[in-house]
């Protein structure tokens, strides 16, 4: 049912009756006043009283003169000229030049095998369609595979074979700038 809100007259409030007086107002503190301004005071007294009373206080005292005590002076030593220094000789340099170092370099092992990455696996072929489709938008070429399991029917999206993991590395980053992540690389089987 709609009800007319805007034609409807404004209702009168009864709570907002007045009374007849106002609460009184708390005096101005005039003791409390007066007892912080004696405190200021007696502070501002007691800081000028002893502004001078160290000073000379701890002045050190004079010293008494004494006759002077008469120290031998040293004999001056004969100064000795000191020896020149010996020339340096350097040799390894020259063995370096001459020398040649033989490194023993761990055989680089070959890989595993060709490998593969799989971007995505749906119930649907449809889905798949729609990843192979974005991937191939980013210049790369997948597949859709059908593979049938415990569980039904699944539509996987493959890239590959790569002959390197580093390969395959690179395209899976290239796919996780425009927004595909979850690709897993894995042996070829």
């Amino acid at each position: 049912m709609t009800r007319d809100y805007a034609g409807k007259g404004r209702s009168s409030r009864r709570g907002a009756q007045r009374r007849g007086k106002a609460p009184a107002k708390k005096p101005f503190p005039w003791p409390m006043a007066l007892l912080a301004t004696a405190l200021l005071c007696l502070f501002g007294y007691v800081l000028v009283s002893i502004k001078g009373a160290s000073e000379g206080r701890f002045d050190e005292p004079e010293p008494v003169p004494t006759a002077p005590v008469a120290t031998p002076k040293p004999e001056p030593k004969p100064e000795t000229a000191l020896p020149e220094p010996p020339k340096e000789e350097w040799g390894y340099i020259d063995r370096l030049i001459d020398n040649s170092v033989e490194v023993e370099l761990p055989e680089v092992q070959a890989s595993g095998g060709p490998y593969q990455m799989q971007c995505g696996s749906f119930r649907t072929e449809a889905q798949a369609d729609t990843m192979r489709a974005t991937i191939a938008f980013q210049g790369m070429e997948s597949q859709v595979r059908r593979t049938e399991g415990s569980n039904g029917v699944w539509y996987r999206v493959v890239l590959g074979p790569y002959e390197r993991k580093r390969a395959a590395e690179a395209h899976r980053h290239a796919l996780q700038r425009a927004g595909i992540n979850g690709c897993q690389i894995w042996n070829w089987n």
